[in-house]
């Protein structure tokens, strides 16, 4: 009997469940397992078809800027592929008639049309504008740390609630105009998105924020202003937007442009807190934060799956066949901690890409890489700077195997942060 190429997957055998409560909690040491078995998986999630789950750093490096495959599922010739985006969001409660709005996002687009989208409002997440966003930022920050004390109770104050969570939801409706009475509104139902809900609760979120985005489109119509929206009304781009498009690129750009960030802070603050060695050598060099940054997104960014990608022929992916249509899930968590890419990759060191020239895949990979990464990055830098000079003494409140995280199993995200100011 020939022995079995632990390169190939079998089809044969039972479907990953990706939501699977250890994969949710733990999706860097459940999906290392996996990650070291084989190199390509099939896996499922309730109402979704199966698809091949990619976990190795290069496998999933090259599906993201492979031009054999395409993040649009009616991309591809021949036979109906589904929508596994679509499908998700169907079976988590989505209601009927808003699916024209996920098909119109910049996230589901290719191609021309996905160049055309990402053009459109490029400008205004280029590295140029985000430093001048800087100072703004920076105000928000400290506005927020002086006013954190009022919320603590004994001492202890959660610090997503008032610092993580208000601070990017400030900055986005900021860019958008969205008016300051709605913020909480907006950040809510944002919140609601990614917090692994199912059923009216996810439907009426999602509902209400496309009904909002439709409002703010009808205010910035009547009163123009200097805003992201505003200039996208304009004449000049009007022509180059759909309605569909325009309303989906509010939702996108409000839920996307501040759940990764806030999540970001939350999970780099936990780990800062919890590896005081490393917390020390960034007190003694504050010029390491930016690269502590990359790192905290690579050791416990909280993307850990990103879109599906879809085969536009017949190909292979590593060793595995993959028929044309067939979708694959890269698990971005896994090939963040892959050993093969990344030198003792389960540990933090914050001095890592000073030194070497290893990319995480945290805000993705290739034409689809983060439209708001400059932005994201920029606002951890700020965030957690301003945090450290305001307090020397900051300390979690809790044993840290006592914080609870959600039970998104796309983002992982802790329910709350409380710490000792």
């Amino acid at each position: 009997m020939g022995t079995q190429d632990p390169d190939r997957a079998d089809t044969d055998e039972e479907p990953l469940d990706l939501t699977d409560p250890a994969l949710v909690e733990d999706p860097f040491t459940a999906y290392a397992h996996i990650r070291a078995r084989k190199r390509m998986v099939r896996g499922s999630v309730p109402g979704v078809d199966p698809m091949w789950v990619a976990t190795r750093y290069d496998d999933i490096r090259a599906v993201m800027s492979d031009p054999r495959f395409t993040i649009d599922a009616t991309g591809v010739p021949g036979a109906p592929v589904a929508h596994r985006t679509e499908q998700t969001w169907q079976a988590r409660g989505m209601h009927r008639g808003y699916e024209k709005y996920l098909r119109a996002g910049i996230f589901d687009a290719d191609g021309a049309d996905h160049r055309r989208l990402r053009g459109l409002v490029g400008a205004a997440f280029s590295p140029r504008r985000v430093t001048g966003l800087r100072p703004r930022i920076e105000t928000v920050a400290t506005g927020l740390l002086d006013r954190l004390p009022d919320h603590a109770e004994d001492g202890v104050v959660d610090l997503i609630e008032h610092y993580a969570r208000p601070l990017p939801i400030t900055v986005i409706c900021e860019l958008i105009a969205v008016p300051e009475a709605d913020r909480d509104r907006w950040r809510a139902r944002s919140a609601t998105l990614v917090a692994g809900v199912c059923g009216d609760e996810l439907g009426d979120a999602l509902a209400g924020m496309v009904d909002d985005a439709i409002t703010l489109v009808d205010h910035h119509t009547a009163h123009p202003g200097d805003d992201l929206i505003s200039d996208l009304l304009d004449p000049r781009h009007r022509d180059r937007l759909s309605p569909e498009e325009l309303v989906a690129l509010i939702v996108n750009l409000v839920v996307a442009g501040h759940i990764t960030t806030v999540n970001l802070i939350a999970n780099g603050t936990e780990a800062l807190l919890t590896h005081p060695g490393q917390l020390a050598l960034l007190r003694d060099d504050p010029t390491l934060m930016p690269h502590a940054v990359d790192e905290l997104m690579r050791y416990c960014g909280p993307v850990v799956r990103a879109l599906p990608r879809y085969a536009l022929c017949d190909t292979t992916l590593g060793a595995t066949p993959v028929k044309a249509g067939e979708a694959v899930l890269p698990i971005v968590s896994a090939a963040n901690r892959d050993p093969a890419a990344f030198t003792d990759p389960d540990r933090l060191d914050l001095g890592r890409t000073r030194r070497l020239r290893e990319h995480h895949l945290g805000f993705g990979h290739g034409a689809h890489r983060c439209l708001g990464a400059h932005l994201a990055h920029e606002e951890a830098v700020i965030a957690l700077t301003t945090l450290l000079d305001r307090a020397p003494e900051l300390r979690l409140a809790v044993d840290p195997r006592r914080l609870e995280h959600g039970t998104n199993p796309v983002n992982r995200h802790l329910k709350a942060l409380p710490v000792r100011w």
